[in-house]
């Protein structure tokens, strides 16, 4: 019977590019011509009966030295076979070719595992399957969350595998199957009894996910889909959204909203705690109810400078399966003196709104001595248009109707008393504000162009519009607030502090919390080209920048810290991240998994058996004809 061999090293090209290279070499070392050796003798005639001797010899000698070329180049055809790696078909048919997919993200840190966490018990899980490899098998681990990151090669090696085992580390974002099956069928082409092993408690995201695309690729490509499946409980309560913001009317102190998520079925009695810059500020005993959403409100929150923490415990003290979602971090904006240049030709109703705020420095000017000098973070022009786009965020109060006037909008006519009738509660402009039943005497209407918004609009048109233009964000009122009774009210401040608050985050990139698993943009000096971001295991990475901010995609939550070296200096800076928006709450493992209409099996294991590595005994028989020659030359044989 004729035995097939497949090469799953190096390839037969370059298994004959080798061969070819060093048989090569070899042959040019030996065919160069032997400089005899000059040795001085007492006695010529003496030598001569010696000499006559060597002549006979002489086409042995020659024997011999070709034979130890012939040596050398079956030497070299050793080695090269070796470097390919040769199998009998036969064992390959039995083969395995397995890419393990090892789930880590945040739900695999619940407690329900038998060694620990479902994370522990994913890698024994691996470990047995590394145990379990069959002779001609081999597998590849790759860590699965918002990527697919293979953290060893494609190899036979238990010890390999073992070592790459360890390397594996929970994160706190959503797994994505679609990017471990794109490795997976990548690997995995061409490679004898392909199978794809998800080691996980089948919590995984298919967003953006076409399960019958897979479901055709894994069946053109004869690979099996198979589920290692963890976990056991369901039951958790965690911290789903927290957010802070300062007052617009005193930045010292804030408004925190937080909230919960009752992911289990049962209610449950837990206990939120706020803390300020690393004390307790404010305790709450509450009840949930299974499957609800509650948000609650710590107000008039004051002492606190810098970083805010909410923390969960159940009543009874304990915690519950999913530590990493019962706590959340967030940091205040800086409170800082912006400037702000008023276009105004007197208007008392302005000047005592912006007195409220002491962190405002500003300064008036007339429309005849605009522009104003120096650098400002917001300009405010009462009822008045500049003939070109300020270099400055612009907040326009009232938008004339004269013809000809050329503003941010385009006027085109006159609306009698509107009303507030539709407002978007969402925008911060809006926060904290009451302005259904505020009376207006008339606004314009106007044209919005594409990218602009309207955030308060009547039944007949918008009344405050934000948008950009040129590069340079604004907010028009398109009515004269004195023209309305909007300037006696409380909201009339509120909405005009909202605005420069907005704008001056806006322009700092401010950000009060991030969530992890997306990309974050993090204000950063514009002058560095990288800086150093430290996460909340100590781990430093160099981090680029572009265009003021340092671009990270995160996966663990807490404070980061980033470093910066500024003249020499070296500077610090906080900032806060979450847990993602999604849904990694929610730890009851998963019933079943299928991509498409083909549902995942449990794993194959591999056949026992002895490896048969056949370039092991190639690299034995080398050096035993190493052993051979050394003893023929010392035995004067070779020579």
């Amino acid at each position: 019977m004729t035995l097939l061999w497949t090469l799953t090293g190096l390839t037969m090209t370059q298994v004959l590019t080798v061969m070819g290279i060093a048989g090569g070499a070899v042959t040019v070392l030996y065919l160069l011509k032997l400089r005899r050796r000059q040795v001085p003798v007492p006695f010529v005639k003496l030598w001569e009966q010696v000499l006559a001797e060597k002549q006979t010899t002489r086409l042995f000698s020659q024997l011999k030295r070709w034979l130890s070329l012939l040596l050398a180049l079956f030497v070299v055809l050793l080695i090269s076979l070796a470097l390919g790696d040769p199998r009998r078909d036969s064992v390959n048919d039995d083969a395995r070719t397995l890419v393990v997919l090892v789930d880590a993200s945040a739900s695999m840190q619940a407690t329900d595992g038998i060694e620990g966490s479902r994370f522990d018990d994913a890698k024994v899980a691996v470990q047995r399957l590394i145990d379990g490899l069959g002779p001609a098998d081999r597998m590849l681990i790759a860590q699965l969350d918002s990527n697919a990151t293979p953290v060893s090669p494609l190899t036979d090696e238990p010890r390999t595998l073992t070592d790459a085992l360890g390397t594996l580390v929970p994160t706190e974002v959503a797994a994505d199957l679609r990017a471990g099956l794109h490795l997976a069928l990548d690997v995995l082409r061409g490679q004898p009894g392909g199978e794809v092993v998800l080691v996980s408690d089948g919590n995984v995201t298919t967003e953006r996910f076409r399960a019958d695309v897979f479901e055709a690729r894994l069946a053109e490509a004869d690979v099996r889909f198979s589920w290692e499946k963890l976990g056991e409980k369901g039951d958790n309560v965690g911290i789903s959204a927290f957010s802070v913001r300062r007052y617009p009317l005193d930045k010292s102190q804030s408004e925190v909203l937080v909230e919960l998520f009752n992911a289990g079925e049962d209610d449950e009695n837990i206990e939120l705690t706020l803390l300020g810059d690393g004390e307790p500020v404010d305790v709450q005993r509450l009840s949930i109810r299974g499957g609800e959403r509650l948000r609650r409100f710590f107000r008039n929150v004051s002492g606190v400078d810098q970083t805010l923490e909410a923390r969960l415990t159940r009543a009874d003290g304990t915690r519950d399966v999913l530590p990493v979602d019962d706590r959340a971090f967030a940091r205040l904006p800086e409170r800082r003196r912006a400037r702000v240049c008023v276009v105004s030709p007197g208007n008392l109703y302005l000047q005592a709104a912006l007195l409220l705020d002491e962190y405002l420095d500003v300064v008036e000017v007339t429309p005849e001595s605009y522009p104003c000098e120096g650098r400002f973070d917001v300009i405010l022009f009462d009822n008045w248009v500049p003939p070109t786009t300020p270099n400055a965020p612009a907040l326009y109060l009232g938008l004339p109707f004269e013809e000809g006037v050329q503003g941010p909008l385009e006027v085109d006519g006159e609306i009698a008393g509107p009303y507030f009738d539709q407002l978007d509660r969402r925008h911060p402009l809006l926060k904290w504000t009451a302005l259904r039943d505020v009376n207006i005497a008339r606004a314009a209407s106007v044209r919005l162009q594409q990218g602009d918004r309207a955030i308060a609009r009547s039944n007949s048109g918008p009344l405050v519009v934000v948008g950009a233009r040129e590069g340079q964000r604004f907010v028009a009122f398109t009515f004269d607030p004195r023209e309305s009774d909007l300037v006696l009210r409380v909201a009339w401040p509120l909405v005009l502090l909202n605005t420069v608050d907005w704008f001056v985050q806006e322009e700092l990139g401010f950000v009060s919390s991030f969530h992890t698993g997306e990309t974050w943009h993090i204000p950063a000096p514009a002058s560095q080209r990288s800086v150093v971001i430290v996460d909340p295991r100590g781990e430093a990475r160099d981090v680029p920048v572009v265009e003021g901010r340092a671009v990270y995609a995160g996966v663990h939550s807490g404070f980061h810290t980033l470093r910066t070296t500024i003249d020499g200096e070296e500077r610090e800076e906080r900032f806060a991240a979450n847990l993602g928006p999604g849904d990694e709450s929610r730890v009851l493992p998963a019933e079943d998994l299928a991509i498409g209409a083909r549902e995942a099996q449990e794993p194959t294991r591999g056949e026992i058996g002895v490896r048969r590595d056949i370039w092991v005994y190639l690299v034995i028989f080398v050096l035993l004809i190493f052993v051979i020659e050394w003893f023929t030359y010392h035995r004067r044989v070779t020579v």
